[in-house]
């Protein structure tokens, strides 16, 4: 193979994956809906770019299970079946409750003041009733988490799952005193972290998801209907 080959390759490749991240963005900030379509000529357009690295781009996004290809309208964003979200949330509420355990033990002090402050962010976000800027603020939290747990194989597999998910959480936060009943579960939940409370950690986290999970249960329930 040719060096002008693998330059072009490589090329692609780059291009591919720029816009395989700007449209999952799009499907995490809710700009992209359940149900929304995406095809080829589309997705190429408004990038400005060939249609093959577009239809890679949303192979990619059909092999992580963001969306799925439907005859005669291309790829959509996947509508998950509640038995599929009701089985990612019950393993989420166990995984991340032992990231937040694993938290209060592990992270180091510069750690806990960036949660803390993202906090104190996400609460300015909940009084201006800015649902995009919680959103993602709720993100960045979860992830101060994550990385805090200081376990990259457990931090990989809620980061998996969540992705899944990723549609229908701005959604959520659109349900009347959803955002502000997040948001106090979360001051629960760094409280326990920052005071090193690995048991109040634990059950602060494992309520977080398991409110919320039933919250994005049901959400699910009308979008499968919706859908029908």
């Amino acid at each position: 193979m040719s060096n002008d080959t693998l330059a072009e390759r490589d090329s692609q490749d780059t291009i591919t994956d720029g816009v395989r991240k700007a449209l999952e963005e799009d499907i995490r900030q809710g700009r992209l809906r359940p149900g929304d379509a995406m095809d080829v000529k589309a997705v190429s357009e408004r990038f400005a770019i060939s249609r093959t690295p577009a239809k890679e781009a949303l192979l990619q996004l059909a092999a992580a299970g963001l969306v799925t290809f439907v005859p005669r309208r291309g790829a959509v964003v996947k509508r998950l079946e509640p038995r599929e979200v009701f089985g990612m949330l019950e393993v989420l509420a166990v995984l991340e409750s032992e990231a937040a355990r694993l938290c209060a033990r592990r992270m180091e002090p510069a750690q806990r003041q960036a949660l803390s402050a993202t906090q104190g962010q996400a609460a300015l976000a909940v009084e201006q009733d800015n649902i995009a800027a919680y959103t993602e603020l709720n993100v960045a939290l979860h992830d101060h988490i994550y990385k805090g747990a200081a376990n990259a194989y457990l931090e990989e597999q809620i980061v998996r799952i969540r992705e899944r998910l990723a549609a229908y959480r701005p959604v959520s936060f659109e349900r009347p005193g959803r955002m502000r009943a997040s948001h106090r579960e979360h001051e629960a939940i760094v409280k326990a972290i920052v005071n090193g409370d690995e048991p109040d950690a634990h059950k602060a986290m494992f309520e977080h998801i398991t409110v919320g999970g039933t919250a994005q249960a049901e959400l699910m329930l009308k979008y499968t209907s919706a859908g029908d």
